[in-house]
């Protein structure tokens, strides 16, 4: 039976599986399927690392430190959420609406011009669920699938920007080249990373999205458009090619950071 020392560090999440300074207990949805010991590792923790969304706002309650913090888990997937917070705080980001039902949804030409940017407001990433509405067919077939509607005007892209922050520093970023006629930069959707000269300003602007955001742990998306930097949204949940296109582990980064104490 392991020791349920207080000063041993426990993850729930994956993601340190093999980190050395960490104890991995899994996920399990019931709690009585944890054996004695981790349930009160569990319980007497300071700290939880990868708690997931199952456990955070339980954690939070109980006044645990987490890694990643609670913000994290809550807007995960949630582009309303995170446009609207983005709002608040004063981000620049593209001229964003929400529609709920057909009679909101009726003004959405008048609101915006065509083309510009539908996507699937909640769960999706990699690209999927944003569609270019050039007319009143395609805006027709993305409401029909699409509830509520999110629009975004569409912006002509001089540059695409990821910026990872990790703990409250920028452990990487790169440029998101496009594929030939694709007005989507994702990698998973054939857009090919470049590691040459990413501008300072597009560092500070990817930290201070995410920590005036409380995102702790986040891909930041930016666009250069007429000169001016926009944030897109926030990756909770990431790819790790643009790392691997460097020379770097993401696993190692994450593991010598929390050997560091910097997260």
């Amino acid at each position: 039976m392991e020791s349920s020392s207080t000063h041993t560090r426990i993850a729930l999440g994956s993601q340190l599986i093999h980190c050395p300074d960490i104890l991995p207990l899994g996920v399990l949805p019931n709690l009585e399927d944890y054996p004695s010991w981790k349930l009160d590792m569990i319980r007497r923790a300071e700290k939880i690392y990868f708690p997931t969304s199952l456990f955070a706002d339980l954690f939070q309650i109980m006044g645990k430190e987490m890694f990643p913090g609670v913000n994290t888990y809550r807007f995960l997937g949630d582009k309303i959420k995170q446009t609207l917070l983005f709002q608040l705080q004063g981000l620049p980001a593209p001229r964003t609406r929400f529609y709920f039902g057909p009679k909101q949804q009726n003004s959405i030409t008048d609101d915006f011009s065509f083309p510009f940017i539908a996507k699937k407001a909640r769960i999706s990433s990699m690209g999927h669920g944003v569609w270019l509405i050039h007319d009143r067919h395609e805006l027709e077939t993305y409401l029909a699938k699409n509830q509520p509607a999110y629009i975004q005007e569409f912006l002509p892209v001089d540059d695409d920007y990821r910026v990872v922050v990790v703990g409250d520093e920028v452990v990487h970023a790169y440029r998101r080249v496009p594929a030939r006629g694709s007005f989507k930069a994702n990698i998973s959707q054939g857009g090919t990373v470049c590691l040459k000269n990413i501008p300072r300003k597009v560092l500070e602007l990817g930290l201070w999205a995410a920590q005036a955001c409380g995102f702790d742990l986040t891909g930041i998306d930016i666009c250069q458009s007429r000169g001016r930097l926009y944030i897109l949204e926030a990756n909770m949940k990431f790819g790790t090619k643009g790392f691997q296109c460097a020379g770097l582990s993401y696993k190692d980064i994450l593991h010598k950071m929390v050997a560091e104490g910097r997260i």
